[in-house]
């Protein structure tokens, strides 16, 4: 069995449904089970700013699927919450980032993994890090000078009920 990592955010329409909706659907995948569910945080964009804040969270699969088989399903999901890739970094109703599978490392054309980003982004290590404090090390050990960004800043805990916590 496998494990991943992902990374999954949404700044557009029903955020919290459609990271639910998310969760659920990688749990229906064959084979697969949600491990793991971080909490949900709001932030601000990153790249092309002029959009609408984010919510983010990180999931934890275990899964007998492969790491491409894994990328096809994620991006089938990303369809059928209706994301249409128009501008780079732009507006999205879901937007599923493989960050890391098992203790591998993988290289295709569609692919890499560990993400080559993840930890220039605190959208994405703040709810990995929460769900999964142990996996630091991993990190540090992938990323010299793990985390290139200050995880405090443009990124809020989403209470419960649909506010973010204040800065």
């Amino acid at each position: 069995m496998n494990t991943a990592y992902l990374s999954i955010g949404t700044n557009m329409g029903d955020r919290e449904t459609h990271l639910r909706e998310a969760v659920r659907m990688l749990g229906d995948l064959p084979s697969t089970r949600v491990d793991g569910v971080s909490s949900i945080y709001e932030t601000d964009p990153v790249g092309f700013e002029e959009q609408p804040a984010f919510l983010n969270m990180a999931v934890r699969l275990k899964t007998e699927l492969a790491a491409e088989e894994l990328l096809g399903e994620c991006q089938r999901i990303e369809s059928e919450l209706g994301r249409v890739r128009t501008v780079r970094w732009g507006p999205r109703t879901a937007d599923l980032d493989i960050l890391l599978f098992n203790d591998e490392g993988v290289q295709t054309e569609k692919l890499t993994v560990p993400h080559p980003r993840m930890h220039e982004r605190a959208f994405v290590l703040v709810p990995l890090l929460e769900l999964e404090p142990g996996i630091r090390p991993v990190l540090e050990r992938r990323f010299p000078g793990f985390p290139a960004v200050n995880l405090e800043e443009g990124i809020r805990l989403r209470q419960p009920g649909g506010e973010a916590e204040p800065e």
